[in-house]
């Protein structure tokens, strides 16, 4: 079971993550949208395409692009499409 926690909130919480790069990515469903804010920041990765990211909003502090995901990975990646994962001071035990 893997857990993410950010300013003394569980983020996510699965038994179901992939893990890449040493990077758990959590299922959609096991994350907390609530806590989420669309940013409008992107990045590319030359072998999984290109991130799209998160804020984190937890009791009205921000950690600004603090969640990634590929919307539509490459073929190499495909097995974290639909799923997220974390930085920037998010804590994943597990």
């Amino acid at each position: 079971m893997a857990k993410a926690t950010w300013n003394g909130r569980v983020i996510a919480d699965s038994a179901d993550t992939v893990i890449v790069e040493g990077n758990h990515y959590f299922p959609a469903d096991a994350v907390d949208s609530a806590l989420l804010k669309p940013s409008s920041t992107t990045s590319v990765c030359g072998w999984k395409g290109l991130a799209n990211y998160f804020t984190l909003v937890v009791d009205g502090a921000e950690n600004p692009d603090a969640v990634w995901y590929y919307a539509d990975p490459k073929p190499e990646a495909a097995r974290i499409k639909g799923r997220l994962a974390f930085w920037k001071g998010v804590v994943v035990s597990g």
